[in-house]
């Protein structure tokens, strides 16, 4: 009977594995998959929770740094930790009042305000000092 819950689980883990394409549950699904299998021999559901248990967490401890090294490489940054620091070049002039502005970040287009609310035009090298929801705070960079 507990087989039912089991196949229930492992396809619930499975779609949400698919949907989010995070690689977060597919540890727990093989843990519901080796429960499933259990559950069809032994009717125990003792053992099959602690065999859920100890597979889903030996497979996230031993093989989630293999799979995340293969399956998600270091790609780009686009949060706040990869941008600010960096320069940047203004694409479309900054206006706080406007509320327009957006900068070219290492190829990457993002909305822009100025921390000093001045306009700084198109062309213009920037630097950017922080993030505000998904807009880059940025300063104008001195002349060399």
């Amino acid at each position: 009977m507990n087989s039912i819950y089991w196949i229930i689980i492992l396809a619930v883990l499975i779609l949400i594995e698919i949907i989010t394409l995070r690689i977060t549950t597919i540890w727990f699904a093989g843990g519901a998959l080796v429960a499933f299998i259990t559950s069809l021999y032994y009717n125990n559901l003792f053992l099959e929770i602690i065999l859920f248990l100890a597979v889903s967490f030996a497979l996230l401890y031993f093989t989630r740094p293999i799979i995340l090294k293969h399956f998600n490489p270091q790609s780009s940054n686009t949060d706040y930790e990869g941008v600010i620091g960096k320069d940047a070049m203004v694409i479309a002039t900054v206006d706080n009042m406007k509320t327009t502005g957006q900068v070219d970040v290492g190829g990457q287009e993002w909305s822009a305000r100025s921390l000093e609310g001045i306009i700084i035009e198109k062309g213009a090298k920037v630097k950017v000092q922080g993030i505000s929801g998904a807009k880059l705070i940025v300063t104008k960079s001195q002349p060399d």
